[in-house]
């Protein structure tokens, strides 16, 4: 009796830890992984930025407090706000600096602020949580200690274009998704500076990633082996290089080429000066440009054409792409559709401009 009475308390006892701990816990400190960790530059606006955007009808919500925690100077509260008729947004590392240009631009905040409200989770978790409908949390405005409601689903991405499996998973969970390119940019190929290779055809690319091409030296460089770096499986890089560039031509398993997780990493390893000369990888050219810089490494031309803004927009640059926003067609008609038409008017394509990227119109 009295063993049976021991572990009826101690399970009573359990239940009221919890209920103590769900009551008193801190705040959760805003989420700084994701595309965060493949930036190594301050998003900040430039000296000649514009408030372009008046009376915006995308805003947060409602405000309340949600606790209180204990600081050197005393108790201090903290607070949530509803999205409202903002949406909540997730994407790819490369569109960052968009959202935070939004940011700025409809609700008025600093670049620090802007900063703490946007929260991407790079590309794949970013089509997932839109399929699935799961939120992307840790959202916070940090100067009033205010964080974003954590369990508003994501309600647009901007990213790069789905991949076999996205699409695949869409499908499954019977989800259409609408698509519609909102700027340009350039799928690069990246060496190390030291390497006297320029210029690549289309085809010396994909001989390289098969297998065809393995030395330098038949590209015109120095007599080494070619150091190929790809991306992940997913990695929105990863399936441009697929879609893009190989159409349809196997690439070099995993096992026999050397991954990069991540494109921070992929931009160092190339850029390391130790056996990193005859190194080559992919990535996109905003990324190296504004949010990921390495002095040791330059852009290849691809048939002869450099990946400026002007052969983007002419197409000769053959390896043009897009940034795409993407909702759930069964949201055309609510926040998520109307922002994204706002994306793509010409107010919203002058806000992209601003934030570096090269628009539609």
């Amino acid at each position: 009796m009295k063993k049976k009475l021991l572990i009826l308390l101690s399970i009573i006892l359990v239940i009221i830890i919890i209920f103590i701990i769900r009551g008193s816990k801190k705040a959760p400190i805003p989420d700084q992984t994701g595309s965060w960790s493949h930036i190594n530059q301050n998003i900040e606006r430039g000296e000649s930025w514009q408030q372009i955007v008046e009376n915006s009808e995308f805003q947060l919500g409602q405000r309340k407090v949600r606790g209180s925690w204990n600081t050197p100077e005393g108790e201090e509260e903290y607070y949530e706000v509803e999205f409202g008729t903002f949406p909540s947004l997730d994407g790819s590392t490369v569109a960052v600096p968009m959202a935070v240009e939004f940011a700025r631009q409809h609700l008025g905040l600093s670049d620090e602020d802007a900063i703490s409200f946007t929260n991407f989770s790079t590309t794949h978790h970013a089509y997932m949580n839109l399929i699935n409908r799961t939120p992307n949390p840790s959202n916070m405005i940090r100067s009033t200690t205010t964080f974003v409601e954590e369990d508003h689903p994501v309600d647009l991405i901007i990213v790069t274009e789905p991949s076999d499996d996205e699409i695949e998973m869409a499908n499954n969970k019977n989800v259409e998704m609408l698509i519609k390119p909102v700027c340009y940019d350039a799928f690069v190929f990246i060496t190390h500076k030291d390497n006297p290779v320029d210029n690549l055809t289309i085809e010396e690319i994909r001989k390289i990633y098969s297998g065809e091409i393995t030395n330098w030296k038949d590209l015109g460089g120095n007599n080494e082996k070619i150091r190929a770096y790809q991306r992940e499986e997913n990695s929105g890089s990863q399936t441009a290089m697929e879609k893009l560039v190989m159409k349809g031509t196997p690439m070099l398993p995993p096992n026999k080429i050397k991954v990069a997780l991540g494109m921070g990493m992929l931009v160092d390893v190339v850029g390391e000066y130790e056996n990193s000369i005859a190194s080559i990888g992919y990535t996109y050219k905003y990324y190296v440009d504004t949010l990921y810089k390495n002095e040791n490494i330059k852009i290849i031309k691809v048939d002869g054409y450099s990946a400026d803004d002007e052969n983007l927009r002419n197409g000769s640059y053959p390896f043009t792409t897009n940034y795409y926003g993407v909702i759930r067609k069964e949201d055309e008609n609510d926040v998520a559709g109307k922002f994204l038409d706002w994306m793509l008017s010409e107010e919203g394509q002058k806000c992209i401009e601003q934030a570096g990227y090269i628009p539609m119109n």
